[in-house]
């Protein structure tokens, strides 16, 4: 046995990386198998290694207890089995606060217990173009939003040309899906890292169904798409801001059935030592009655559903204990299309009637005439009038209980949202022996108008009579 000390010092969270010399002929992607065990006292992980291309293996870990960790590899090649070593994982650094969990069925809380609300927006090829004055852009725009999530893509479309992709090669005529490609993937990881530094979570799509037939990713056999989801959990998963979604509108791919993503999240969930978020995205037309996934499915964590209408979150509550995330529910922009052309009003409207019932909403942005054209395709800037009306949501929604819907069953506090309806008041039922202060939220003008005096009991509250309104009482 190989034994190296690696002098390291690797926060909690953080990655380690062992990077070994090893055979360069025949297919080392296919013929080698590489693996190591991480032990902390009684506690063993055991990520799988990948060829990173020139001779070179690499094994990524994310150690997630402080202390020395002891690692040994195993593997089909001799060169690369039996190398012993030892770290120490120290304490996270400011704003390293772990991987997201899913927190008492319907929310969400960093590793360390800190909150943690999905604000989320959409750049589905943002890493594809390699235009990085684009992909700056991208990054400034994000960190002087309120998004905190971004959905994005491993696989091209059918219509694209990236100067290159996953696997190697460059077009449909020369992919060898028994390969890699080492360039794409560091790119892509410097990309993520760049999100990571912002506190911006990567919603990575792993599968689509916009191929048709151009580049074969969306009808390979199931032995390729368990090589390639080995080979992106090997690299990427020890990334604490990654998500999975094992597809984008999976119910438009006509090559798989349900029970071939039933066997493919599995399949993630088994190779993934960290079990990271996943879910699954529908595609059922949007504005015709969608039928979602299936959402109980222990292997899912959470519920990624597209649908225009937020107020049936009340509905898919009750039918999947689950974080509910509407990550597509149309887009603010002026798209030909009827899902990306909704007005910014419309986009925070269906903001605030989705998250006053409990669930979290994703923007996108689909103008095609500007600059740098449609956000949900390539980022870039945004141009619409929703982002700060979001944030301005973010701020109440970050001031309220965790469990706000709970709380408003407990009496304590009260977030109801009166939408596009235009009451001269309202009652609410409120505790006869508890004091509670009222204050009138205009959504999109963005302010926040107390209103005299305290209430108790049943009480009248009198309203302006305009639409996109919402009331937040609060205990005393």
């Amino acid at each position: 046995m190989s034994i190296k000390q690696w002098k390291d010092r690797v926060e909690q969270w953080g990655r380690f990386e062992l990077a070994l010399s090893g055979p360069s002929g025949g297919n080392p992607y296919r013929d080698v198998r590489l693996i190591a065990t991480f032990q902390y006292k009684n506690r063993r992980l055991e990520p799988e290694g990948f060829y990173d291309g020139d001779g070179t293996y690499k094994i990524r870990f994310m150690p997630d207890e402080p202390g020395v960790w002891r690692f040994v590899t195993r593997s089909s090649c001799s060169e690369l089995d039996g190398i012993a070593g030892e770290f120490l994982c120290v304490a996270p650094s400011a704003g390293n606060h772990g991987p997201v969990r899913v927190k008492n069925r319907y929310y969400f809380e960093y590793e360390d217990g800190t909150r943690y609300m999905p604000f989320g927006t959409t750049c589905y090829h943002w890493t594809h173009l390699g235009n990085e004055e684009l992909e700056e852009h991208t990054l400034a725009s994000l960190a002087n939003s309120p998004f905190n999530k971004v959905r994005m893509c491993l696989l091209p479309t059918r219509d694209m040309k990236p100067p290159q992709i996953a696997f190697a090669g460059t077009c449909p005529e020369d992919i060898d899906k028994t390969r890699f490609n080492p360039s794409f993937f560091a790119h892509l990881e410097r990309r993520i890292e760049d999100l990571q530094r912002l506190g911006i979570e990567a919603d990575l799509i792993l599968f689509h169904p916009y191929d048709k037939g151009h580049w074969g990713f969306d009808n390979m056999e199931p032995e390729e798409d368990c090589f390639y989801l080995r080979y992106v959990i090997a690299r990427l998963a020890a990334y604490r801001n990654v998500w999975w979604s094992l597809s984008n509108e999976y119910d438009f791919n006509k090559f798989k059935t349900v029970a071939d993503w039933d066997r493919l999240i599995q399949f993630v969930q088994q190779c993934d030592p960290y079990q990271h978020l996943r879910s699954i995205h529908n595609g059922t037309k949007m504005y015709k009655s969608s039928t979602l996934y299936d959402y109980t499915k222990s292997w899912i964590t959470h519920q990624s559903i597209q649908h225009w209408d937020a107020a049936l979150t009340t509905n898919w509550r009750e039918a999947a204990a689950k974080p509910i995330v509407i990550d597509e529910i149309s887009y603010e922009g002026n798209s030909s299309r009827r899902w990306g052309n909704i007005s910014g009003l419309e986009m925070v409207h269906r903001f605030w009637e989705g998250f006053s019932r409990g669930g979290f909403v994703a923007h996108g942005e689909s103008f095609i005439d500007r600059e740098t054209r449609a956000w949900i395709s390539f980022g870039g800037l945004m141009y619409g009038e929703s982002a700060e009306r979001i944030a301005f949501l973010r701020r109440i929604m970050e001031e309220a209980p965790e469990d706000w819907i709970q709380a408003g069953e407990d009496g304590t506090y009260k977030l109801i949202y009166l939408g596009n309806y235009q009451p001269a008041y309202r009652y609410v039922e409120l505790a006869e022996d508890a004091a509670f202060r009222a204050e009138l939220i205009d959504i999109w003008n963005m302010t926040i108008t107390p209103l005299e005096p305290v209430f108790q009991g049943k009480s009248k509250v009198r309203l302006p009579g305009k639409p996109y309104m919402a009331l937040r009482l609060q205990k005393v």
